[in-house]
């Protein structure tokens, strides 16, 4: 039995609707009451909009709307433009995420944003911030203020990000994506923490015919091996340029996390000038909301209540 399995019950799956705005057809997971407020979901990488499944129930619970895309180059996610642009750089995504908002008619949300999602998130809350009421960031830290070059340690273990800037690594992960991000699955979190049946299910995302050219450019846009999207330029040119911001936020992170150890957001604290709370989960690795997804929700529904 896998720490999910222990964690949570089954999951309360809500069926899949289309929603379609400026750039995009976005899948979207869209639960509990229309009325209620809305937290928007955000999931990483290499996942799916899935990783949520076992916490959106406890807050449609509690009184919550629950809203989980996914995102561009992943599961049921297409471009609606076969020009546009095959981008994933953060800023990107939180535009994306913004088109989704206006598309549904939300003017503010409590977001949720894990991996990708955690730096999508931060980059929604610099750049509208009157829309985000309240936010938590789920094992990768914010960059705001930019990301410097990493010690030789933390580079070691981001190895996965030099290897895509290269033309052979890049061949590599086009050729065997699930491959590619099964070595990440069995690495960052650990042993025995997940099921084949939950990886086959995340896994069936990274078919979309655009994962890898997003993945690709998600992580060479990060250190400036490629340019970030030209709609996004501005927001990803602000959040280098911000050193804190005010957004009420609740940083997640687990304890055994092995490519973001707790020693890579000692400074968080101090990119927030809100309210501010870490809560460390042990014997969790990098991916909480699939691992411990009773304590995540528990957890939000305390941050985004009364």
């Amino acid at each position: 039995m896998t720490i999910a399995d222990k964690d949570a019950g089954p999951a309360t799956i809500a069926p899949a609707t289309r929603v379609r705005t400026p750039i995009l057809d976005m899948e979207v997971f869209d639960a509990g009451p229309r009325d209620a407020p809305a937290v928007l979901l955000l999931h990483g990488w290499p996942d799916a909009a899935s990783t949520w499944d076992r916490v959106s129930p406890h807050l449609n619970a509690a009184g919550f709307r629950t809203i989980a895309p996914t995102w561009r180059g992943f599961g049921g996610t297409r471009f609606r433009d076969p020009a546009t642009p095959r981008t994933g750089d953060s800023a990107i995504l939180a535009h994306d995420a913004i088109d989704l908002m206006d598309a549904l008619g939300l003017e503010r949300v409590y977001v949720a944003g894990h991996d990708w999602g955690s730096n999508a998130t931060e980059a929604m809350a610099v750049g509208w911030p009157g829309r985000i009421r309240a936010m938590a960031m789920l094992s990768t830290p914010p960059r705001l203020g930019g990301i410097p070059t990493p010690p030789f340690a933390q580079a070691q273990r981001q190895w996965y990000h030099w290897f895509m800037a290269t033309a052979r690594g890049a061949a590599a992960v086009h050729a065997d994506p699930k491959g590619f991000g099964r070595l990440m699955w069995d690495n960052w979190s650990p042993p025995g923490w997940y099921g084949e049946d939950t990886f086959a299910a995340a896994a069936h995302a990274w078919e979309n015919p655009g994962w890898a050219d997003v993945t690709l450019h998600s992580y060479r846009a990060r250190w400036d091996e490629a340019a970030p999207d030209p709609r996004s330029a501005a927001l990803s040119a602000a959040v280098k340029a911000t050193k804190t911001i005010d957004t009420p936020t609740l940083y997640i992170h687990g304890a055994l996390d092995g490519v973001n150890p707790p020693e890579t957001a000692e400074g968080v604290a101090a990119k927030f000038s809100g309210p501010f709370d870490r809560l460390m989960l042990d014997g969790v690795g990098h991916f909480p909301p699939r691992e411990m997804p009773g304590e995540v929700a528990k957890a939000l529904v305390r941050h985004f209540g009364p």
